[in-house]
């Protein structure tokens, strides 16, 4: 059953840091052997300026649920993970069932 990893990264002690970051992330998460799509996003501020609930999201979809968890198990899920853990922010992991 195809399977979708989604990351929900909390807001970070600084935005602009993170930011600064964030391409160098993606582009890790994106080297997870079997991934066959990846779907960033940050959230959109709250219009009446309160913090929002995380500062972004990333899917990484797989085709099987075997798929998805041999792949964080993997030297380049080390990287990805180290790298994210690295910039002080927490998150969130799901492995969901698409479909």
């Amino acid at each position: 059953m195809p399977t979708k990893i989604t990351l929900i990264i909390d807001n970070p002690a600084d935005a602009a840091a993170f930011e600064s970051d964030y391409p160098e992330l993606e582009a890790l998460a994106g080297q997870l052997p079997e991934l066959r799509r990846l779907e960033a996003a940050k959230v959109w501020p709250k219009e009446d300026g309160t913090p929002t609930p995380a500062h972004r999201t990333l899917d990484l979809y797989f085709d099987s649920y075997e798929d998805a968890s041999a792949a964080v198990a993997t030297p380049a899920a080390g990287a990805f993970f180290q790298r994210l853990g690295g910039t002080g922010t927490s998150f969130t992991g799901l492995f969901s069932e698409i479909g």
